[in-house]
């Protein structure tokens, strides 16, 4: 699922990612980075939902086009919080809306 209203709600936002030490931590520079999904195949990638706000530094490493001493394991880890976090900040800035039954 695409949604330019959940991409853009990343522009000017503080980094949920934090991989230290190599965060900039630069607003500025901030964009959805998509996490992986079981749901995602080949090249599509997953809901906008499923993603983290990341600064340009913490995006490239999730994605594999910066190259640090952190285990996969740990950049992983960084990202589920970080799509945690941004999941908070979505539903209480009203981006994502939970209806109950």
């Amino acid at each position: 699922m695409k949604s330019k209203k959940i991409r853009d709600a990343a522009r000017g936002e503080e980094c949920t990612v934090e991989l230290h030490p190599y965060c900039c931590g630069d607003p500025a520079t901030t964009v959805l980075a998509h996490a992986p999904s079981p749901r995602k195949g080949g090249s599509i990638k997953s809901p906008d939902w499923w993603g983290a706000h990341a600064c340009s530094i913490c995006h490239d490493i999730v994605d594999g086009r910066r190259k640090t001493d952190l285990s996969s394991e740990e950049i992983h880890r960084c990202l589920m919080r970080g799509v945690f976090r941004t999941m908070e900040r979505l539903i209480e800035e009203g981006h994502i809306v939970i209806k109950s039954r």
